[in-house]
């Protein structure tokens, strides 16, 4: 495999120094101890735009629940977000939700239900994971005995649900807040992690970028990097 490290040396020179800036800002950031979950989304429009508030910020994984072909990208939504977040993909919750709590992840589903608790009464910095369910029934029962608690966002009109890409905005932009209120930035990459998603962005930016590394390495570029 090649070194994170390799395609960024390689691919370097085809990115422009403002783009190289671009990318180092937004790397510092990221948050991989932020994540979301959509659990059975069936609208498409709904899972990009959680999709594009994700990215917008700064978290780095989504995590999609048997969405079948529903997580497919929608380029009109998410405006190209997609390119920048890892995404995964389960069809099974208690193998996702599992994934995430032995990863050290407190997963708590977003709810309209009274019994949740309002966004602005929860600790959201520690590591976090947000489940948002289907558009019409919620997150399923499987997930919801799952789950470590529940988190509503307070309404005071007749409606008493927001449309789930909408909340998941405003509860994102909560965790956001909190995360800064608490820790003075929301980004807390590791060296290694900035490593590798830089060598990602760094891919996606350049236009025939893996044939770009297959030619640097066939004309021996780790050979002369090396000396």
């Amino acid at each position: 495999a090649v070194g994170h490290e390799t395609i960024v040396g390689i691919l370097g020179h085809h990115i422009t120094e403002r783009r190289r800036q671009e990318i180092e800002d937004v790397l510092d950031s990221r948050t991989l101890n932020v994540a979301v979950v959509v659990d059975g989304m069936v609208d498409l429009g709904n899972v990009s735009a959680i999709m594009r508030s994700a990215e917008a910020f700064g978290v780095q994984v989504v995590h999609a629940i048997d969405t079948s072909d529903a997580f497919k990208r929608s380029r009109r939504t998410t405006r190209g977000a997609d390119k920048w977040i890892d995404r995964y993909r389960w069809e099974d919750a208690s193998a996702c939700l599992d994934h995430l709590s032995e990863a050290g992840y407190r997963v708590l589903a977003a709810d309209a239900t009274p019994e949740a608790t309002p966004i602005g009464e929860v600790d959201l910095t520690p590591r976090v994971a947000v489940v948002f369910g289907n558009e019409r029934q919620g997150i399923s029962h499987q997930t919801a005995r799952l789950v470590d608690g529940a988190i509503r966002i307070p309404t005071d009109g007749f409606v008493a649900s927001l449309n789930v890409s909408v909340a998941a905005s405003i509860i994102l932009h909560e965790v956001h807040r909190q995360r800064i209120e608490r820790y003075g930035r929301n980004g807390d990459l590791t060296p290694g992690d900035r490593a590798r998603i830089r060598a990602v962005w760094y891919l996606k930016s350049v236009r025939e970028s893996e044939a770009i590394v297959q030619r640097a390495l066939d004309d021996g570029y780790l050979v002369r990097s090396a000396t």
